[in-house]
């Protein structure tokens, strides 16, 4: 029968990943709809960064308590799939714990993976307790109420129980071995943890025991692809995303702003109406972003990209003085933005949205663009950059800058000045 087995467990596997794979390609799709970006330089750079703030979490660090607990369920996440290969390996094989040749080796790193699988489950309940009992102001503001905080949630409660799953079935494995039951000839290696489970089940029959240690092996992978194939549609995307996104962080500094070449293209041509336009030189059909379109594939990666964390609002000075932009909010609106226009695609429909049916301008507007949120992003995410690309398709296209902008913009072409003065008076103030 172990035959059966093998072949439920290897149609699984590939159910699994074939949807995985389709989510996959769902999302770069989408992130390949924005504009052409090239950050393609220095890569030896942004390796550097790479490694230093995506996968050595240097930015965590400001926030000491979450970047401890953080660092247990990333290092969980990245230790504990090295038993998981090993699952995976014995599913289809049919073996039983086939490194466990390794002998001490294998002893240890067991150990030393049932000691992380408790610092996760550790970690998830501080990080339950902080979004529920302690209320930590940024898990619980306005714009995570509803799928947000469920998400938050079902992750969280989700990995405590796989965490579970992996213990229970290690020590069902330590008995059964004791007793000598076939196909438990070898045992689970050192288990700090799980040991002090083996008492309350060793009350249990040898053949029961042998059904929950199965079921607990069968669990915790079923878990496995179904966690996987829910993460890609939750904010805990960012496991994958976090290192693309922060190796293409672009490498200038962050109040930099980028020149719009066809602006400068096209006042040249105007200034000059016998110049000729460069070759190849295409008329632009917009300015800034009305919608996901027109941002870069750079800005949508963000966007699949953010955690939800809230550290961005968190120091953000327009939301702390009661004002309606959320930074975190800008993300997670392009984001489901994006996801609309995507299925759209898929179906073949249309709507009449855009990006700024998700975004309001009283939130663009609020913005001093001061870049505090992309400082205190832990990786690297810029919603400034998507919120001025938005200002500058109202101004430009729209014409809906504030009455404030607007008197500028008539003082800067007319006196050439933001002040209302005249050109002849600007030097005035030398001679007081």
């Amino acid at each position: 029968m172990q035959w059966i087995s093998q072949i439920l467990f290897a149609l699984c596997l590939g159910t699994g990943i074939w949807f995985f794979t389709g989510r996959v390609r769902f999302i770069r799709r989408n992130i390949l709809l924005g504009r052409d970006v090239d950050l393609s330089d220095n890569p030896a750079a942004r390796w550097k960064q790479m490694l230093w703030v995506a996968m050595g979490q240097s930015k965590m660090a400001t926030r000491p308590v979450a970047a401890v607990f953080h660092l247990f369920v990333y290092l969980g996440f990245v230790l504990i799939n090295i038993e998981v290969m090993e699952i995976l390996i014995d599913g289809i094989l049919g073996t039983h714990r086939i490194f466990s040749f390794m002998g001490n080796i294998y002893n240890l790193a067991i150990g030393f993976f049932e000691i992380l699988a408790l610092l996760v489950i550790i970690a998830c309940v501080v990080f339950l307790a902080r979004r529920f009992l302690v209320k930590v102001p940024r898990l619980n503001s306005s714009d995570l109420k509803g799928w947000p905080l469920k998400d938050a949630t079902i992750i969280l409660l989700v990995e405590i129980v796989l965490m579970a799953a992996l213990l229970y079935m290690n020590a069902a494995d330590q008995i059964l071995q004791s007793r000598g039951a076939a196909h438990y000839t070898v045992g689970a290696g050192s288990c700090p943890v799980s040991q002090y489970l083996v008492p309350l089940c060793d009350v249990c029959s040898t053949g029961f025991m042998i059904f929950a240690e199965r079921a607990a092996w069968w669990f915790h992978f079923i878990g496995i692809l179904l966690f996987l194939n829910y993460v890609p549609y939750s904010k805990h995307w960012h496991i994958i995303m976090s290192f693309p996104n922060v190796y293409y962080t672009p490498l200038k500094p962050k109040g930099a702003f980028a020149n719009m070449e066809s602006v400068t293209t096209e006042v040249k041509l105007m200034m000059d109406p016998t110049a000729a336009p460069p070759e190849g030189y295409q008329p632009p059909a917009g300015f800034g972003a009305r919608d996901v379109q027109d941002l870069s594939w750079k800005n949508l990666m963000e966007a699949y990209t953010c955690t939800e964390c809230g550290r961005c609002s968190s120091v953000c000075p327009a939301n702390l003085t009661g004002k309606k932009l959320s930074p975190r909010k800008i993300m997670m609106d392009t984001r489901d933005r994006l996801d609309e226009v995507g299925k759209n695609i898929d179906s073949a429909t249309e709507d009449n949205k855009d990006l700024h049916s998700y975004i309001s301008a009283e939130e663009l507007w609020a913005c001093t663009t001061c870049n505090a949120c992309a400082e205190a992003c832990p990786i690297n995410i810029n919603p400034v950059d998507i919120i001025v690309q938005m200002r500058q398709y109202l101004v430009m296209e729209k014409s809906a800058a504030p009455a404030e902008l607007n008197n500028m913009f008539t003082n800067l072409e007319n006196n050439g000045a933001p002040w209302q003065m005249s050109q002849m008076d600007k030097a005035k103030w030398t001679q007081s």
